[in-house]
C-alpha cells in the first residue's frame, strides 16, 4: 500500500510539474491529482521533497535493474547505469526541468550523492567515499548537459563518456580506481 501511494503521488507530481509552475503545486494538489486521501499521503510523504525522493528512487531503479554481461568493465557498466537512469527520466523532461528550475541548484545537488551511490551500486562498483564524490561530480556535469541536450542524447552520451574516463584516470591516480 505504501509503494502504491508513493508511486501514484510521484506520477501526479510529475504530471502537475509538467503543466504548471512547481512552486504553485502543493502536497494537497498532488494528493488530489493522485486520487489519494490527503492524510494517507501525508502519512507516507509529508512534503513535496519526500514525493520527489520517490521520483528519484524510481529513476534509480531503472539503473539498478540492468543485467550486465559477464566480464563487462566497470566504466561500461557505469555508462549503462547512467544512461538507463537518464532514459527513465527522459519522458518526464519538462516536469524535471521545471522542478529543477524552481528548486535551484543547491536543492537539486543535495540528491547527487544518493544518485551517485545508486549508480555505483548498479554498476557493481563499491561506493567508497572518493568514488561517491567523483560519481556525484560526473552526474552533476552530465545532468547539466542533459538539461540542454534536445537531440537524441548524443551530447549527453559524449559528455558522460568523457567524464567517466576522467573519473577513472583521476581515481587511479589516488589509488581509488575500479
Amino acid at each position: 500500500m505504501t509503494d502504491d501511494i508513493l508511486d501514484r503521488a510521484a506520477d501526479a507530481a510529475l504530471a502537475l510539474a509538467a503543466d504548471q509552475p512547481w512552486p504553485s503545486v502543493s502536497l494537497r494538489d498532488i494528493a488530489v491529482k493522485a486520487d489519494i486521501p490527503f492524510p494517507d499521503l501525508y502519512a507516507k510523504a509529508n512534503s513535496r521533497l519526500a514525493v520527489l525522493a520517490r521520483v528519484s528512487e524510481r529513476f534509480d531503479c531503472a539503473a539498478l535493474a540492468i543485467d550486465y554481461p559477464q566480464g563487462s568493465n566497470a566504466q561500461d557498466r557505469l555508462f549503462d547505469a547512467v544512461m538507463a537512469r537518464l532514459e527513465a527520466m527522459e519522458p518526464h523532461r519538462t516536469a524535471l526541468l521545471n522542478i529543477a528550475k524552481a528548486q535551484g541548484a543547491v536543492v537539486a545537488a543535495m540528491r547527487f550523492p544518493f544518485i551517485a551511490r545508486a549508480l555505483l551500486e548498479a554498476a557493481g562498483v563499491p561506493a567508497t567515499p572518493p568514488r561517491l564524490l567523483a560519481m556525484a561530480a560526473v552526474w552533476a556535469r552530465v545532468v547539466q548537459v542533459w538539461r540542454e541536450d534536445d537531440a537524441a542524447l548524443n551530447r549527453t552520451m559524449a559528455e558522460l563518456d568523457k567524464r567517466l574516463k576522467q573519473m577513472a584516470q583521476r581515481l587511479g591516480m589516488i589509488g581509488a580506481g575500479f
